[in-house]
């Protein structure tokens, strides 16, 4: 069986990497094309880190999901071919890939790292609560005076030196550690529940660890101004919450709790009805704050259904088109076709991680991977709806697409750490399988 999955994952990364080099082409073809050959260089390196943590997979947990790196490997490589389109007709002077092609690298090493140190998943659940205080203290950091920066609006980034980054990133795989072995220990006390006429509601005197994340998610939303970090991190409380318990009552008071705090921010803070009124309706505000939005909808229409070819776009009308925007920029370029792909692309990932998640050798590993694959794909669905106008914008980084250090690092981890999940619970599922052909 490991063989068969590393081979399979060595033969979709080589398919992945076709995939990125053609892209690449298409984007050196156009007849105006601006792409420097001295970038082609940093195509190499994108190319060849997978192929190195594919190597690490193999010697380090070679019975590992096969399809999440490739994966990772396909949206990476294209989000790097528009973020050097982008930067070179932005004359960035090829900062950005050169930056991109860094973060991966250390990525890569964190993914790697992470394999090598962490030989058993549930060794995390003996650090959980310090994993809890890490994650609490990384999501509070840019509200320290000095270190904590605004930018765009949201106050999310600490400046440490020349070097600035995104703790909230890091702290959501803190936090995730943190709620699967909480709720490991207490998963009995939070499925108790009482009837309330014809309901069944929670017993009132367990609700604090829900109300504790509920606030926590409202100081984030409300101080660091930053709506789609509260969102992904309460949502990924209440999907863990729901999955430890089997109590579908927590997904609806998750929601309304989370909806009551939204129309009190909304009513409450200026900012907050801000965004709303953006998200409701741009057009008063097409020069100003809702420039983004509306030069997104004429970008996304421009693209119709196969798009205008890569480098045959305007995607620079829309701003910040390579961090927040660059899934806007992908599906001009590209279309409806090319959208779809990398939304199947997540969905896959998704599938994936929840498998993972079901094979899980132990009750803790199952919730991390869940808690793991609900960051990964909510992350990923809030800033695309975002886009589309099915959710107010976010400040969040589309996952391995986006230009971005901080999330680039995080969400390889993130894919070790799943990796690792997978490879520890597979000798069980050999095993049983082995007993059965042997009673049979």
């Amino acid at each position: 069986m490991r063989s068969s999955r590393r081979n399979t994952e060595l033969g979709l990364l080589v398919l992945s990497t076709l995939i990125i080099v053609g892209a690449y082409w298409l984007a050196t073809m156009a007849k105006e094309n601006e792409i420097r050959p001295s970038l082609t260089p940093l195509l190499g390196v994108i190319l060849v880190a997978p192929f190195v943590g594919h190597i690490a997979v193999r010697r380090l947990a070679p019975n590992a999901d096969g399809m999440l790196l490739p994966l990772a490997s396909l949206l990476n490589g294209l989000g790097y071919v528009f973020i050097v389109r982008l930067d070179e007709e932005a004359r960035f002077k090829g900062n950005l890939p050169t930056l991109q092609t860094t973060w991966l690298i250390i990525g890569m090493a964190g993914f790697v790292a992470t394999l090598i140190f962490l030989s058993e998943s549930r060794t995390l659940e003996r650090y959980r609560f310090t994993c809890g205080l890490v994650g609490l203290v990384l999501l509070l950091l840019p509200l320290l005076p000095i270190i904590g920066t605004n930018q765009r609006g949201s106050r999310i980034w600490v400046q440490a030196g020349p070097v600035s980054f995104q703790p909230g990133e890091f702290a959501k795989l803190a936090l995730a550690v943190f709620f699967a072995g909480y709720l490991i220990d207490n998963k009995e006390l939070l499925a108790v529940h009482r009837n309330v006429g014809p309901l069944s509601v929670p017993d009132p005197k367990h609700l604090g660890p829900v109300l504790v994340a509920w606030g926590a998610s409202l100081v984030v939303m409300i101080v660091e101004r930053d709506l789609g970090s509260s969102l992904l991190f309460f949502t990924l409380f209440i999907v863990v919450v729901w999955v430890a318990t089997e109590r579908a009552t927590y997904l609806v008071l998750g929601s309304l709790l989370f909806a009551a705090g939204v129309l009190f921010s909304v009513h409450t803070f200026a900012h907050v009805r801000s965004r709303v009124d953006i998200w409701q309706d741009p057009w008063p505000q097409a020069q100003e704050d809702g420039r983004q939005l509306v030069q997104t909808a004429f970008s996304m229409a421009d693209g119709g259904i196969l798009g205008t070819g890569i480098n045959l776009g305007d995607p620079l009308s829309v701003p910040l088109a390579r961090t927040d925007f660059i899934f806007a920029a992908i599906t001009e370029e590209l279309g409806l076709a090319g959208a779809t792909a990398i939304l199947v692309a997540f969905l896959l990932m998704i599938g994936a991680g929840l498998r993972i998640a079901q094979r899980a050798a132990n009750g803790f590993d199952t919730l991390l991977s869940v808690g793991l694959t609900t960051l990964l794909g909510f992350q990923a669905f809030i800033i695309i709806a975002g886009i589309i106008r099915v959710l107010p914008l976010t400040g969040v980084a589309l996952p391995f697409v986006s230009y971005g250090g901080s999330s680039i690092i995080a969400n390889y981890v993130l894919l070790a750490l799943l990796l690792r999940v997978s490879d520890n619970s597979t000798p069980r599922e050999v095993d049983a399988n082995q007993a059965v052909g042997a009673l049979a």
